[in-house]
């Protein structure tokens, strides 16, 4: 009978190539009952926009099924049904485009379905137009708001509520005969596996699990490769997702087990320790340090102990590798909404001697993105060429180094 629909978007509009990043259907049948829910987030193959807002990071995007590959699902779950949504008409709009630029003329007008925001104006006069304020009127619980699932299962009970408000039948009988007859197109339905917002707090699994059990124990592995991709991986004390993926995919492309790979990353750890025991002095920072590069290469604290002890006993052999700094001149990027505005990034980059390029290219030195999973064009850029990504935190630290050796 109706199909409540609630999007979660990378932002406002379809003519500035906004995306829909998470979709969300709830059945609701002629009495108001809940009989089938579905939500899905959908990579967007583009920047987030605005993750303050909808707070879906890129690491779980891009795990997400495109919009191609679940528009066949979809399209079940919506044809012969009316379309319902808490502002209708921007809803309807992103999915119409998306639809279309999968090539599929999708039978979806807002003119079509019916918009609680509107008919909030009828049944709850004293309301805003705002979901959340609808149904605190309407005397229905709190919600997560900004999420397609929660907002689209607050959208199914202020259509209750409305339903029970108009009694039988409800004065849009006629749309409801009319959605029966529309004609959807043939779309091929692939086999799709949702996927859902992690779980706040909830931790990805640490990327030395899922080599486990791949690949036989190399006697001589040659890490060479692996290592300098990890040291661009650890340049800002974080393994984004992306980063994982690629250190699994270079591992197994150069033959290393897990165990050889935990054998790697006890060596970076002690090449570490060496360098912060050769002044003959450990500070606070770089034991916090140390500690932060063990936990994110799976290794424990007794590890760096480890470490420490055997630096200090080899003090004399200890050799400082070339430490990746940003020098004056280097051409840094910076993509993806920054807070405060990315103009002012831009500027104390200026300042600071460096370079700021509009888009990326094998010149390009650095990349700072607010979300170092995003995929971006400018990612996909640095990716290509092997520039190093890093989150805004990170870049002011190595910033603050530039400037100190500057001045």
């Amino acid at each position: 009978m109706y199909a409540v629909i609630d999007l979660e978007t990378t932002g406002l509009r379809t003519s500035w190539h906004d995306r829909i990043v998470e979709v969300a259907v709830v059945h609701v049948d002629e009495n108001g009952r809940i009989t089938d829910e579905w939500c899905s987030l959908v990579n967007p193959d583009r920047d987030l926009g605005p993750q303050l807002i909808h707070g879906i990071s890129a690491a779980e995007a891009r795990r997400a099924p495109s919009f191609d590959h679940l528009a066949g699902h979809l399209a079940g779950m919506l044809r012969g049904r009316v379309l319902v949504a808490h502002n209708l008409t921007f809803d309807a709009q992103f999915l119409h485009a998306e639809y279309q630029r999968v090539g599929f003329h999708a039978p979806i007008d807002h003119t079509d379905g019916l918009c609680t925001m509107r008919l909030a104006s009828h049944f709850l006069p004293s309301a805003g137009r705002s979901l959340q304020d609808c149904c605190r009127v309407a005397g229905l619980p709190l919600h997560q708001a900004h999420s397609a699932l929660h907002d689209a299962r607050a959208g199914a009970q202020l259509l209750t509520y409305y339903l029970t408000a108009a009694g039988s039948p409800p004065p849009w009988a006629a749309a409801v005969m009319a959605a029966a007859g529309l004609t959807w197109p043939s779309i091929a339905t692939h086999p799709v596996v949702a996927v859902q917002r992690r779980v706040a707090g909830q931790r990805e699994e640490h990327f030395l699990a899922r080599l486990v059990d791949r690949l036989p124990r190399l006697h001589e592995p040659q890490g060479d490769a692996y290592m300098d991709l990890l040291d661009h991986a650890l340049l800002d004390r974080h393994i984004s997702a992306t980063e994982a993926d690629a250190l699994v995919a270079m591992a197994e492309s150069v033959g290393l087990a897990r165990v050889d790979v935990e054998h790697l990353h006890r060596t970076y750890l002690a090449s570490l320790a060496g360098i912060a025991l050769e002044d003959g002095v450990l500070t606070p920072e770089e034991r916090h340090d140390l500690d932060q590069v063990a936990r994110l290469l799976g290794l424990q604290r007794s590890d760096v102990d480890q470490a420490l002890s055997a630096a200090a006993a080899d003090m004399p052999r200890q050799r400082r590798p070339d430490a990746w700094r940003l020098q004056p001149g280097d051409i840094v990027v910076f993509t993806g909404a920054m807070e405060p505005p990315r103009w002012e990034w831009e500027e104390e980059a200026r300042a600071a001697g460096l370079q700021v390029g509009n888009t990326v290219t094998k010149k390009t030195r650095l990349l700072v993105a607010a979300d170092p999973d995003t995929m971006s064009g400018k990612a996909k850029k640095a990716h290509q060429y092997a520039i190093p990504i890093v989150h805004p935190t990170a870049y002011q630290k190595l910033l603050a180094g530039l400037t100190a050796a500057v001045f």
